[in-house]
This record gives C-alpha cells, sequence and structure tokens, in this order.
C-alpha cells in the first residue's frame, strides 16, 4: 500500500507541478509583459495561448485532482492518517483552484480565444486580462498548497 500511496503522490505532484509552473510563469513574466503591449498584441497573444492552452492542460489537470483524491482515499484505508490529511488538502487546494479558474479564468479565456480566431478585439480586452490577472496570485498560492501538501504525502508514508 505504501508504494501506491507513493506512486499517487508522485503522480499528483509531478502532474500538478505542470500547472503550478504555467501559472507562475503567468504571475511572474507574463502579467507583466501583457501590461507593456496594445490591446490587440495583448489580447492575440493571450487568446492564442488558452487556445493551446485549454487544448492541451486538462488531462494534466484532470490527473493532478484525481491522483491526489485517489492518494487521500488509499493512505486513509491504510491507516496512513499523516498522508491522508495531507493528500486532502491537496485535493482541496485543487478543488478551490478549478473553481477559481472555472468561474473567472475560463470565461476570458473563451472570449481572448473567440477575440483570436476572429481577429476582433473586444473593447473591454484591457478589462479581460485584468480579471483574469486578479486571482492568478491565488492560482499559484492554491497550486503551491497542494504541491507541498502532495510532498509532505510522500514524506509521510
Amino acid at each position: 500500500m505504501t508504494t501506491l500511496i507513493h506512486l499517487l503522490a508522485v503522480l499528483a505532484l509531478a502532474t500538478n507541478a505542470v500547472v503550478y509552473g504555467t501559472d507562475a510563469f503567468a504571475a511572474l513574466v507574463a502579467r507583466s509583459v501583457n501590461s507593456r503591449l496594445d490591446d490587440t498584441t495583448m489580447t492575440l497573444s493571450a487568446g492564442w495561448g488558452h487556445y493551446y492552452a485549454d487544448a492541451r492542460m486538462p488531462p494534466v489537470g484532470i490527473t493532478g485532482l484525481v491522483s491526489a483524491l485517489a492518494a487521500a482515499v488509499v493512505a486513509a484505508l491504510g491507516g496512513r492518517s499523516v498522508s491522508a490529511v495531507a493528500a486532502a488538502v491537496a485535493v482541496v487546494a485543487l478543488v478551490v483552484w478549478l473553481a477559481l479558474y472555472a468561474r473567472i479564468a475560463k470565461p476570458v479565456n473563451v472570449a481572448q480565444k473567440a477575440a483570436a480566431v476572429s481577429g476582433v478585439i473586444p473593447e473591454n480586452a484591457r478589462a479581460l486580462q485584468q480579471r483574469w490577472d486578479s486571482i492568478i496570485l491565488p492560482r499559484v498560492g492554491l497550486q503551491l498548497t497542494a504541491l507541498i501538501a502532495l510532498a509532505v504525502v510522500i514524506a509521510a508514508v
């Protein structure tokens, strides 16, 4: 059972590290770059970025959440309470991240992708990007919380 918990937690850690890295890049680099671009360039860049990310990232995020949840269940069933609680913390952080993404970021992604594909830049392009940016730091924090919790799962088993 220990090996299974380790495998699930490592899978969750690795896949969520991809999401964390993507969000961290957005917070540390892309946000500043976008602030220096005109609305058209910003929207096209963000829109095409979301076009590809929204097609490629869901399997990564789903794998991360499902494997963290599985690690929590297996650890709980195996009597590994520290690992079970740590994995549960990761799951909660990931679910909150997903709720923020679905409620705030995803609608912006949809609008920016549509603008990129059509070439029609919305009048509220800057406001859309600011809305997306408004949750990037909490998203990074939630992903970091999940990664630390998953490291605890691995260490505590």
